[in-house]
């Protein structure tokens, strides 16, 4: 009998379900294997296909400055997924296109240099850690060639050790090979999830179908948001949305040792194969969420202009997608305040590559009756209740 045919006869079950095939959904799915949970992953399409089908993959850290556990938590997984990647490259035989390659970040300003040399005297000591030394080298010049253009290092420029990437199809593909090679998690692909029924402990599918669950994980990325809406509290104001990116890739040889630049929200990331992935605007309002347009355009031109090799590279792709970004900014993980078998794992918006494998433990953790490591802002129960709040407030600001 096949997962689908199952599936409509009502006998598919699993101890974990996982809505959604993405970054968090894959590497919760790894992870649950490696436990020893029996899983069945769902995603509405194919694996890899939203969000974490995109281009960019740059693994940048927050400034070293005003240390506290949100930024030691983003240092600890974007330290941690170096073995998480060698591990899987090693399980699945597929490269991840990951390198630790570092990061230039040119000074267009004099007020910029002082900056920038009070955060290496605090790279120093935030960033050396596990026996491990990034730096936060503030220089005159770039080491590289018009990598980036001298004139946007008036003031210099920084090169940050700690920064890498990941190809992004690369990695979902390596680790959707790595499930397929244990044979141990279902996967369901063009199972879209019409609705969860908490009472019941199932999902109930696009086609009419159900899934049972003994505990659930919503990692859909944007479509999580509705999901999770919908089983309560009754809410008035959703608990995440999708933020629109745009990216190009373009086709160019560059030399394997060059870092990836950045410069006022634009990533230029040199990549295996000869490609360069440029990104990424960030947009709250759109009319067509899976189009490109001018504004992708405006961002090529930038990359141009900072990188002047680039100025002839054929551009080969062009992108564009939602990301998940939830009520309070912070990834929501965890539990719900009133079904405790129903857990989120979504709204990573720009950290999602770097720490998704982190995430993924933390929920699984929690499931296995743990108790989360992560900030009380990552927890499901506080997004829940920051929407519950502004809901009120909107309600309080509209009374005549």
């Amino acid at each position: 009998m096949s997962d689908k045919t199952a599936a409509m006869s009502g006998q598919l079950r699993a101890d974990l379900v996982i809505v959604g095939g993405g970054i968090m959904g894959l590497w919760a799915a790894l992870k649950a294997e490696r436990r020893g949970l029996q899983t069945i992953l769902i995603d509405a399409e194919r694996t890899g296909s939203g969000a974490s089908g995109g281009l960019l993959g740059a693994l940048m850290a927050h400034m070293p400055d005003r240390w506290n556990e949100k930024k030691q938590l983003q240092f600890d997984g974007l330290l941690s997924l170096e073995a998480e990647i060698a591990r899987l490259e090693e399980e699945s035989g597929l490269s991840a296109g990951y390198r630790r390659c570092g990061r230039l970040i040119p000074l267009p300003k004099p007020h910029l240099r002082p900056i920038a040399e009070r955060h290496s005297r605090e790279a120093a000591t935030n960033w050396c850690q596990q026996g491990r030394d990034f730096a936060w080298s503030v220089m005159d010049n770039s080491p590289y060639a018009d990598w980036p253009s001298r004139e946007f290092c008036e003031a210099g420029a920084v090169l940050d050790a700690f920064a890498g990437r990941v190809s992004p199809r690369a990695l979902t593909a390596a680790i959707r090979a790595g499930l397929q090679q244990t044979g141990r998690v279902q996967i369901l692909e063009g199972a879209a999830v019409r609705s969860i029924d908490a009472a019941r402990g199932q999902v109930w599918l696009a086609d009419g179908s159900a899934v049972g669950f003994g505990d659930l994980l919503v990692a859909a990325g944007v479509g999580s948001f509705a999901l999770l809406d919908a089983i309560g509290p009754a809410l008035q104001k959703s608990l995440g949305r999708g933020v629109k990116g745009q990216a190009a890739l373009l086709k160019v040889d560059l030399p394997a040792e060059l870092p990836l630049l950045y410069l006022d929200g634009l990533y230029v990331v040199p990549h295996e194969g000869g490609h360069v992935a440029i990104g990424s605007t960030s947009e709250n309002r759109y009319d067509e969420p899976f189009s490109t347009d001018t504004q992708l355009d405006a961002l090529i031109a930038e990359a141009r202009a900072l990188a002047p090799v680039l100025k002839s590279a054929e551009v080969v792709e062009r992108w564009a997608g939602l990301r998940p970004k939830a009520i309070d900014r912070d990834p929501m993980v965890g539990p719900h305040p009133d079904h405790p078998k129903i857990h989120a794992l979504t709204g990573g918006f720009k950290v999602s590559f770097g720490i998704a494998h982190l995430l993924a433990d933390a929920a699984l953790d929690s499931i296995a009756g743990q108790i989360s490591p992560l900030p009380h802002s990552f927890s499901l129960a506080h997004h829940v209740s920051v929407a519950v709040d502004r809901a009120r407030g909107e309600e309080i600001t509209e009374i005549p």
